[in-house]
């Protein structure tokens, strides 16, 4: 007996926002919106970034990528599949959060295949818009935590203000600093980073 294979997606009205997907069905979406799925419910992305947000991503994309030249970990920008799994089974149908950070980087080559990420970067950089903040600061701050995201910044391009967070032991984030003067932003991931304030927010 031949095996039902599932129709391919090319319409996101034709998805149901209540009911709840895995990746395996993330791979037939072939509709031009970006959505994210978190915990199974499908989140769907807001219009494309605003131009501060794209100019400070790139301002760290470009740092962060210079730096990491010829070094075993490596740096990656929207869109780019992170999938977030936690103990037991790992294949498509298993996996219920895939997210597109911002900015991630990822040292464990391992968890690179062509389809992006298979479990937590080490860094994750989220840049905060008034659209985009409960998602930023709640909802992807409680996922990356729960999930093993060692480190995650929040950067607010208005206010010019990165928030830095590393895990604790107990799997929960603490607030290691708040830069929002000129200065070097350490990183707890990449240690040798100079990394700096009026470079991250030039031209802002």
């Amino acid at each position: 007996m031949t095996p039902t294979v599932a129709p391919v997606v090319t319409d996101f009205a034709q998805l149901d926002p209540s009911a709840r997907y895995t990746y395996a069905d993330y791979l037939r979406w072939q509709f031009g919106e970006a959505v994210e799925l978190i915990r199974g419910k499908i989140l769907r992305k807001m219009a494309g970034p605003v131009r501060a947000h794209q100019r400070i991503s790139g301002n760290l994309h470009a740092e962060i990528h210079s730096f990491l030249k010829h070094k075993p970990c490596q740096v990656y920008a929207a869109p780019f599949d992170v999938r977030l799994v936690r103990g037991g089974p790992n294949g498509d149908a298993d996996i219920s959060t895939v997210v597109q950070p911002d900015l991630c980087v990822v040292c464990d080559p391992a968890k690179l295949d062509d389809r992006g990420c298979l479990g937590a970067p080490d860094w994750i950089i989220e840049i905060v818009s008034p659209r985009t903040a409960r998602l930023d600061t709640a909802t992807k701050y409680e996922l990356y935590a729960e999930n093993g995201v060692r480190e995650y910044w929040l950067v607010f391009p208005k206010e010019q203000v990165v928030q830095a967070f590393t895990l604790t032991e107990a799997g929960e984030y603490q607030l290691v600093q708040e830069y929002d003067a000129p200065g070097l932003l350490p990183s707890h991931t990449l240690p040798a980073l100079q990394l700096e304030w009026a470079d991250v927010f030039a031209d802002e």
